[in-house]
């Protein structure tokens, strides 16, 4: 039970190793910095150190990340895509997204697109299944990884 507890604190505890603060961020992204347009979006997308959580404001921010090749802003806008957070709903876009992101190898959108090596083989897998999940996870979970990513 304690363990469980000591978990549950850790869900709501600060970011760690995120060094920059948020004026910093937003000044690297309004410079152009794939990262910082990646981190700024986060930000948005989970409503911290000031920001109002606004699904739009982070489609638009990770948007720009994605266009300049940052695999994991790709990712997330895959994910908004097929949730229609803060962009409309577009199945098709969202797996334009996920195919590039998985160009560059990423291992979850290979999976997705069921480009893996276990779709090739006999394993029946329900692809679809999977990325409902994942795009329902992928958004606040990429935005953590990103804010930490130095």
């Amino acid at each position: 039970m304690l363990k469980l507890v000591y978990l549950c604190a850790l869900l709501f505890l600060p970011i760690t190793g995120f060094s920059e603060n948020a004026e910093e961020v937003k000044q690297l992204a309004e410079k152009g910095n794939a990262l910082g347009q990646a981190k700024l979006a986060s930000l948005y997308l989970l409503g911290r150190d000031g920001f109002e959580k606004d699904d739009k404001l982070a489609a638009i921010w990770m948007e720009k990340a994605a266009n300049q090749g940052l695999v994991d802003a790709q990712v997330v806008m895959a994910a908004l895509y097929d949730r229609g957070m803060g962009v409309l709903a577009n199945r098709d876009i969202a797996t334009k997204w996920y195919e590039k992101a998985a160009a560059q190898g990423h291992p979850t959108s290979l999976a997705i697109l069921g480009k893996n090596d276990t779709a090739k083989g006999s394993v029946q897998f329900n692809y679809q299944a999977m990325r409902l999940s994942a795009s329902k996870s992928i958004p606040a979970e990429y935005a953590k990884k990103l804010l930490t990513t130095k």
